[in-house]
């Protein structure tokens, strides 16, 4: 019976990993037969100041991105399971920029935040150089990711919230407990599952970030001056540009997934340390 999805699973997802790791130990141009080179792929890249200084600036996007998206995506379930009036067609728009490709919302937000004719400036009422100013475009590429990420994140909180058992929830009212104080003291040890996996999903989410910033940069990912090369730009670089370096590639690929797994397994460790409180 599931064998179908194994095959699935095995062919688009762990083929393309041993593959990857393969094509990460030859030189090859996608033209000429792949030589062997060994482990020269990863001596080189380590020793690259541009490969070292994406990961720098993905790591500066992730700070300052998932922080905001994840605070923003708990708010925004805590005022929709309050069930008001019109909260299920929130929930839609909150949704709708997730389910959009990325390389088109980063289209539309480049035109939006054009610093002559675009709508943000005209509702700012002043010239501002979003994209072009090398203080400004790794924050505006933040933004542009929390505000298309938020309404995936509410949406796993909410289930976290309407989860909890409202007996839990109506005892604490009657000890006195506030709303800030059940969010903090009843609300968040709960959530402590959902946290983690949004944690987890958010930060595996911003280091593979490329369609949204290859769209608000118009193609040239890492304008003005490096500050938006995230690691997944460069890779595509060095993949597909002149010459095609499909073994450094991989080989960049390979230490991104390393560095992804060893920060989820950290993420773990901290939150298989904490509470865990039964729901029944």
């Amino acid at each position: 019976m599931l064998s179908p999805s194994l095959v699935g699973v095995g062919l688009f997802l762990v083929a393309p990993i041993f593959f990857i790791l393969l094509a990460s130990l030859t030189d090859w141009n996608l033209i000429s037969p792949p030589r062997f080179v060994g482990l020269d792929n990863y001596a080189h890249i380590l020793g690259d100041p541009g490969f070292r200084r994406s990961i720098l600036v993905t790591a500066a996007f992730s700070l300052m991105a998932i922080p905001a998206a994840v605070t923003a995506g708990l708010l925004i379930a805590v005022a929709l399971n309050r069930k008001l009036p019109g909260s299920g067609v929130f929930q839609v728009l909150y949704v709708l920029p997730w389910v959009c490709a990325p390389l088109t919302l980063g289209i539309v937000w480049k035109w939006l935040l054009d610093p002559s004719n675009g709508l943000v400036n005209a509702l700012v009422g002043d010239r501002v150089e979003w994209m072009s100013d090398a203080s400004l475009a790794l924050p505006t590429v933040a933004f542009v990711y929390v505000w298309q990420n938020v309404g995936y994140i509410s949406l796993f909180f909410l289930a976290g919230l309407q989860a909890i058992p409202q007996s839990v929830v109506e005892a604490a009212k009657l000890d006195g407990a506030g709303p800030v104080r059940l969010l903090t003291r009843i609300r968040l040890p709960m959530l402590r599952p959902t946290t983690f996996f949004v944690l987890v999903t958010s930060f595996i989410s911003s280091f593979q970030a490329f369609d949204l910033v290859y769209g608000l940069t118009g193609g040239n990912p890492g304008y003005p001056g490096g500050t938006t090369d995230v690691v997944a730009a460069q890779i595509y670089r060095t993949a597909f540009g002149a010459p095609n370096r499909i073994g450094r590639a991989s080989a960049m690929a390979v230490v991104l997934l390393v560095f992804v797994v060893a920060a989820t397994l950290i993420q773990q460790r901290h939150f298989s340390k904490r509470t865990v409180y039964e729901r029944e």
